[in-house]
């Protein structure tokens, strides 16, 4: 309490709340299973009981009756543990798969610039196990919390009823366990974060790695990724070490306490025999239910570190759900926005614009820029001043400081909507480095447009001068592509990138460095056909390569936080330079 944790906690738990109450009544039928298996154990003791007593009685006449009771009520506990296992693998899948869909479509949606602090194996560890952590939790917690105590106040009042001495014995584990609760919940709860953040350290190290074989390979970092590998291992093993060592003493401890408990009411149980005072039944029953209450209490203190674990999920999960998100709520008046102005065309203006990194590190002061329907705009500069900033501000992406940032109609200059992220279907973007996703020719194309026909994927790819290799291909728009492009040359993968963002006909085409793999025939080629389409597009183009400014209607030079039209004399001068 005084430093927080308790409250942190609640707050988690509360969060947690808001799935698990989708699902109360898969939590109170599960409850009910749970219980039902309690009182068919219980039942199992008393008769146990009468049945010791009916052998050491010699009562004959009732063996057979109660011993079939007893197997038949064993059987009943079998059968309800089974169905209790299945009913909680279902509902568990269930609610891992909804949650995980949910937490995905939060994740993609969260403020792109706020997302990127987090390594994606940070992301992909958070949207798995902590996911399938509080999935699981959430069937189990409340209704094992439950059950544990009604186990414990049932056995507990039938050892009142017969005997208090038994009960106070069988109580000797409780201060054992409070204490070792208190002690260890702040290590725990240090050991939960310590073990996730090795996880996501681990995932994304395979990760990058496995992605970047190549380049591990050219450079010849085999021995050197292996070294690292290990040290990552040996961390982790130190980590979980650390924790099985506490795992282990807990357990030692506890075992410890049921022993001298059980142990105990076995004394008790054979001198009240001998004393005459209770029968061989009854302290059958009380040795068994002795084991009872030992494990409801083992079951009420585990309930501590699953609802840490819990807990700890639940905090890594609202980190990033809680952060910003895009607003997409005006997107179905882009839509018609971006239809009914696809043939006009729609222009791009930003006036005044400032923009800095979350870091501080300004990028643009005070900036114009105009891009209108029927033109080639260029963006150049050296690397690292602001050309693809300049894209993803209006991809809206990123969110500028001060200024004003528009799309307007071609032809209605009054009819304007400000850039958001609602906007973004008013775009095609084709971004830097390859962007192929694994799956067919057909596959890739299609993402942007699933009702797109091949004889359209045909044509896009031949404006984007793709069609001639794709054509020569065994199984043409059916050839698979592997991850990341692989089987497939930069100027190819550069191709089937721009034929992508074509099939997507909108109204404003964005091209980062998107022909830098091709041959200068094949870029002029390319954006040639680009404008040829029948409505009027708006194409926005960054290059380092000045070769096709002289095909652009305007060139934006970026330099000194400032983005700033050229004339045709430097124009010229940057095309000869190169």
């Amino acid at each position: 309490m005084k430093d927080g944790s308790l409250k942190r906690m609640a707050e988690e738990i509360i969060w947690i709340y808001q799935y698990a109450r989708k699902y109360w009544k898969s939590m109170i039928f599960y409850t009910l299973i749970g219980l039902s298996g309690v009182a068919v154990g219980l039942a199992g003791s008393l008769v146990s009981k009468d049945l010791v007593d009916i052998v050491t009685g010699h009562r004959t006449g009732e063996v057979v009756k109660y011993f079939a009771l007893t197997i038949g009520l064993a059987l009943g506990t079998t059968i309800v543990g089974q169905i209790t296992d299945f009913i909680s693998m279902v509902i568990s899948i269930k609610v891992n798969n909804e949650m995980r869909a949910e937490v995905f479509d939060k994740i993609l949606i969260t403020d792109w610039e706020s997302v990127t602090k987090y390594h994606s194996g940070d992301l992909l560890t958070r949207w798995t196990s902590d996911t399938t952590n509080i999935s699981g939790g959430i069937l189990s917690f409340i209704p094992n919390l439950i059950i544990s105590i009604v186990r414990f106040v049932a056995a507990l009042s039938i050892v009142i009823y017969y005997d208090p001495t038994f009960a106070l014995l069988s109580m000797l584990g409780l201060p054992v366990s409070l204490v070792l609760s208190r002690k260890l919940m702040r290590r725990m709860r240090n050991n939960n974060d310590r073990s996730a953040q090795m996880s996501a350290k681990m995932s994304g190290f395979n990760q990058e790695a496995f992605v970047n074989i190549q380049t591990i390979k050219a450079f010849d970092l085999i021995g050197l990724y292996g070294r690292y590998l290990r040290k990552l291992q040996k961390d982790y093993l130190d980590m979980k070490i650390d924790f099985t060592r506490m795992s282990i003493a807990t357990s030692l401890i506890l075992t410890l306490a049921g022993m001298l408990v059980t142990y105990s009411c076995y004394g008790w149980g054979i001198y009240r025999v001998w004393t005459g005072v209770i029968t061989y039944g009854t302290m059958t029953m009380f040795l068994s239910l002795s084991g009872t209450l030992t494990a409801a209490l083992n079951s009420l203190t585990g309930t501590v570190p699953t609802a840490i674990g819990l807990a700890t999920s639940a905090r890594r999960l609202m980190d990033i759900i809680d952060m910003p998100r895009d607003d997409l709520s005006r997107r179905d008046e882009a839509e018609a926005f971006a239809k009914k102005n696809l043939r006009n065309g729609i222009s791009v203006e930003i006036r005044d614009m400032s923009y800095a990194y979350h870091t501080g590190t300004k990028v643009f002061s005070h900036t114009d820029f105009f891009a209108h329907p029927h033109e080639i705009v260029a963006l150049v500069g050296p690397s690292g001043e602001g050309k693809t900033t300049m894209l993803r501000l209006i991809l809206a992406l990123l969110k500028p400081q001060s200024g004003e940032a528009m799309l307007v109609s071609g032809k209605e200059k009054n009819n304007k909507m400000p850039i958001a992220p609602y906007t973004r279907c008013v775009f095609s973007y084709v971004p830097q480095g390859n962007t192929m996703f694994s799956g067919t020719i057909r596959e890739n194309l299609k993402r942007v447009r699933e009702d797109a026909t091949d004889e359209e994927l045909v044509a896009a790819l031949k404006a984007a001068c793709a069609w001639d290799f794709v054509s020569k291909l065994p199984e043409g728009l059916s050839s698979p592509i592997q991850e990341r492009g692989g089987g497939l040359s930069e100027g190819q993968a550069q191709r089937l990138a721009i034929a992508r963002a074509l099939i997507r006909r909108s109204p404003i085409l964005l091209l980062d460095e998107a022909t830098s793999a091709l041959d200068v025939e094949t870029e002029r080629m390319v954006l040639k056909n680009i404008m040829k389409e029948e409505y009027a597009r708006t194409c926005i183009v960054t290059t380092h390569r000045p070769t096709v400014l002289s095909m652009c209607d305007r060139v934006y030079g970026i330099s000194d936080h400032k983005c700033v039209p050229l004339d045709e004399a430097e124009i010229k001068r940057r095309i000869d330079d190169f």
